[in-house]
């Protein structure tokens, strides 16, 4: 038995796991609670307040994640680096939470942009080194069950805040079709204050993990960013690439809620589509992630593909909005079935010493920039169907490639 091992199981555990798992749970709830009230309804925001278009739409989504995956290389690598992983995800999270007021005063696409590229800055900084303190959390057998409860965690926390955006919506303004100024300023409001109870939480709640040198044979720390970026088994990189290929046709989520409206689906509903969606995901991640530590990742992957695959060709094509609620909820199966799964492979295919790092550079080649940017053109250029087919057609792609090229 290892050092981490034999520490983790001295602690007292939460649904079968190390604390960690738990807490940094209840950290990205409070967060994702914050982050649904406040960014989910952008797009709209953009389009029904500011008047913006398409591209527009996809410049503010695409950019801003981009910068947010780029920058997780860097977080995710200092923290291998350091050996430590919650003074990042503190700085991160501290970050996000000091923007979002600031979206009160938005009055150009700008100050949107902004802010939230703010917001994403934190998210670059405190996600792979967060990620990495789950996986040094948790033994091997317990990967995907940890990050499906993280994600189950994260996802309840995004329902809960679409809850209370539908409450505040209805309540402000009642039904209709187009977001409102009043409306949105008092989601930025109400939003503010679990972004401040969750940096309160990581404090107070999450360990350091002490590192295992059992795998590495040394107690020698490399400092070589060259050390970190190299050496990789060749289904990281294989998947890596995959990834990329999925990530072309993966467009922003907002184009999704614009596909909602355009559709003339009213702002109430769009919200609570949007809570199915987020319902179906918390539900579906656990059950995934113990699925994937008996069947293996690249089998739920896979299928987590196809049915994103499927969605996206059922947004191109959709008329009646019944259609349009059943997408949503499948949509949240797709999550749920993929993101936690994907980040305990990830864990399965790299050293403990450079998962940070490892961590960094999967999240960075799912950046969301050209992929959006291109949805927003076609969206502008085409129709609205347009993106959808061209991300269905690039998840296939990417399902074929990890059944032929990659094995467990």
């Amino acid at each position: 038995m290892s050092v981490i091992a034999g520490k983790e199981r001295a602690r007292q555990r939460i649904f079968k796991l190390n604390p960690n798992v738990f807490f940094l749970g209840i950290v990205s709830f409070f967060t994702d609670v914050s982050s649904e009230m406040i960014f989910t309804l952008v797009p709209l925001f953009l389009s029904n307040v500011l008047g913006a278009g398409g591209t527009i739409v996809g410049v503010v989504g695409g950019l801003s994640e981009s910068i947010d995956s780029i920058l997780r290389i860097f977080s995710g690598w200092f923290s291998d680096k350091i050996g430590r992983r919650k003074s990042l995800a503190l700085a991160g999270y501290s970050i996000s939470t000091l923007v979002k007021p600031f979206m009160y005063l938005a009055s150009v696409w700008g100050i949107v942009l902004a802010v939230r590229f703010g917001d994403r800055l934190g998210k670059g900084i405190r996600t792979a080194p967060r990620d990495a303190l789950i996986a040094d959390s948790v033994t091997p057998g317990e990967r995907g069950r940890g990050f499906g409860l993280h994600r189950a965690m994260d996802t309840m926390g995004a329902a809960v805040g679409l809850i209370l955006a539908a409450v505040i919506v209805y309540t402000v303004q009642g039904g209709g079709l187009q977001l409102q100024l009043k409306t949105y300023q008092w989601l930025v409001i109400a939003g503010t204050v679990p972004a401040v109870m969750a940096v309160l939480l990581l404090i107070i709640f999450v360990r350091e993990q002490p590192k295992d040198r059992s795998t590495t044979g040394t107690n020698l720390k490399p400092t070589s960013m060259r050390y970190y970026l190299t050496g990789y088994d060749n289904r990281f990189k294989v998947f890596l690439t995959l990834m990329a290929v999925f990530t072309l046709g993966n467009s922003s989520d907002f184009f999704v809620i614009l596909r909602a409206q355009n559709l003339d689906v009213s702002l109430i509903n769009v919200v609570l589509m949007l809570v199915v969606f987020n319902i179906t995901y918390a539900a579906v991640s656990i059950p995934a992630g113990i699925l994937s530590d008996r069947l293996g990742r690249r089998r739920v992957i896979t299928f987590g593909w196809f049915i994103y695959a499927m969605v996206y060709l059922g947004f191109a094509m959709v008329s009646s909005t019944w259609l349009i609620w059943l997408l949503f909820a499948c949509y949240g199966i797709y999550y749920g079935v993929v993101e936690g799964v994907a980040k305990a492979f990830v864990a399965d295919l790299v050293a403990p010493d450079k998962r940070g790092t490892a961590y960094g550079l999967y999240h960075a080649v799912l950046s969301l920039l050209p992929a959006s940017l291109i949805a927003g053109w076609l969206w502008d250029a085409v129709n609205p169907a347009a993106p959808f087919l061209l991300g269905s057609g690039f998840a296939f792609l990417a399902m074929l490639g990890l059944l032929v090229f990659i094995r467990e």
